[in-house]
C-alpha cells in the first residue's frame, strides 16, 4: 500500500545521532512522513542536521521539542542509557515513541517505561526494524508452514568490528555493551519463535567476555536457551568481531533455513532453504527494513492496524538481557538520571 495516501505522520527527532538517516530520514523520505523538528544538546549540530536532512525546524531542546504541539511521534535514537529517561518523558507528554533498542537500561526501567505507556494511551515501539522485512517474514513462513517440519534449533549471531574506544558503546554509565548493542537483535529474534516453539524461551546459561579498559562491560557474550517444545537456542554476540556477521539458522525436522543477514537484510536479502528435495536460495529484496517499520507504525498509528511490538515485548526483551547480564557474570546496566 502507498502510505502517502494517508495523513503523514509528525515526527520529533531527539538528537542527531548518525543511525537517524538510516533509520529515519531515508524512510520517511520514502514514505512521505515529516520531520518537524529536531533538538540536539548542541544547536548548531541540531541546525546541520536539519539543513542536511530537510527537517522543518530545530528547537532550543529536548524537552521542548516534547512540549511542540505539532510533534505526534518522538524517535529516539540517543546512547543507550537515555532511551529510558527520554521515553518516559515523551510518554508523560503524550507523544507516541519509536524508540531504538534496548527500551530502557535494565528490566525495572522498562518496567517502568511500559507502565507509563499504559497512563499515556500511546503507541510505544521499539525499533526492532528486521521483524517487519520480508527475510524475517519468510523465515517465520517456513516454520508456519511445516516445510521445516518442528523447531529443533535456532542459531544467531549480531556481531561487528569494534567500534572507537571511545564510542558510547564502551561506556558502562550510558548502558553500553555487546548484548545492548547487539545481542538484542539475537535474543529477540530467538523469542519471536516462540509461536512455534510452544512458548516462550528461558535462559539456561551464558558466557561473556569484559572489553579491556572498560570494567563492567562486554565485549561479548553468547546465550544458551530452551523453549517448553524442546527446542534449544544460541544467541550470540561479538562488538569487536573480525567482520559483520548477523545470521540466523532455523533448524527443523524435515529441513532448515539460513539468513545471511537478518539484521540488515537490505545488504544481503537471501534465505536459504535446505530440505530433502534439495537447495534453494530465495532473494527477498533490498527495500530497507527501517522502511517497512516506519510503514507499519504510521498504519497502526493511522489506521490501527496490529503491531507486534509494544512495551509488553520490550520489557519481555530488557528481562532476557538482564538475565543473560548476571548468568555470564555481568550486572545490568545502571540507569540514568537526567539532571534537572
Amino acid at each position: 500500500m502507498n502510505e502517502s495516501v494517508q495523513e503523514p505522520l509528525r515526527v520529533g527527532v531527539l538528537g542527531a545521532a548518525r543511525i537517524t538517516e538510516l533509520s529515519l530520514v531515508g524512510p520517511a523520505r520514502t514514505t512521505g512522513h515529516r520531520l518537524v523538528a529536531v533538538a540536539a544538546r548542541d544547536r548548531s549540530r541540531a541546525e546541520a542536521f536539519a539543513e542536511e536532512h530537510d527537517v522543518e525546524r530545530v528547537v532550543d531542546s529536548y524537552a521542548d521539542l516534547l512540549a511542540d504541539p505539532e510533534v505526534e511521534v518522538v524517535y529516539n535514537p540517543l546512547a543507550n542509557g537515555l532511551h529510558g529517561p527520554w521515553n518516559l518523558a515523551a510518554l508523560a507528554a503524550g507523544k507516541h515513541v519509536l524508540t531504538e533498542k534496548p527500551s530502557a537500561s535494565n528490566a525495572e526501567e522498562a518496567a517502568e517505561v511500559r507502565e507509563a505507556a499504559a497512563k499515556a494511551g500511546t503507541v510505544f515501539m521499539e525499533a526492532f526494524h528486521y521483524l517487519f522485512h520480508p527475510v524475517t517474514r519468510r523465515l517465520h513462513e517456513l516454520l508456519a508452514s511445516g516445510e521445516l517440519g518442528e523447531l529443533q534449533r535456532v542459531e544467531t549471531l549480531v556481531a561487528i568490528p569494534a567500534p572507537d574506544d571511545a564510542d558510547p558503546r564502551w561506556s558502562l554509565t550510558l548502558a553500553g555493551g555487546a548484548v545492548m548493542d547487539l545481542g538484542c537483535y539475537s535474543l529477540h529474534a530467538v523469542r519471536m519463535l516462540a509461536p512455534w516453539a510452544g512458548g516462550a524461551p528461558r535462559l539456561v546459561s551464558a558466557r561473556g567476555g569484559e572489553r579491556a579498559g572498560a570494567p563492567g562491560v562486554d565485549e561479548w557474550l553468547d546465550s544458551d536457551l530452551e523453549f517448553p517444545g524442546g527446542a534449544t537456542a544460541s544467541a550470540r554476540c561479538h562488538m569487536a568481531y573480525g567482520e559483520l556477521e548477523m545470521s540466523c539458522r532455523i533448524v527443523g525436522s524435515r529441513g532448515e533455513a539460513f539468513a545471511p543477514n537478518f539484521v540488515l537484510p537490505h545488504r544481503d536479502d537471501r534465505v536459504v532453504v535446505r530440505t530433502a528435495d534439495g537447495e534453494r536460495t530465495e532473494r527477498l529484496g533490498t527495500r530497507s527494513s527501517y522502511t517497512y517499520q516506519l510503514e507499519a507504525l504510521a498504519a497502526h498509528i493511522r489506521r490501527d492496524a496490529p503491531l507486534p511490538l509494544d512495551a509488553d515485548d520490550a520489557l519481555a526483551t530488557m528481562s532476557l538481557i538482564d538475565d543473560a547480564y548476571r548468568a555470564a557474570g555481568f550486572e545490568p546496566r545502571p540507569r540514568t538520571t537526567l539532571a534537572d
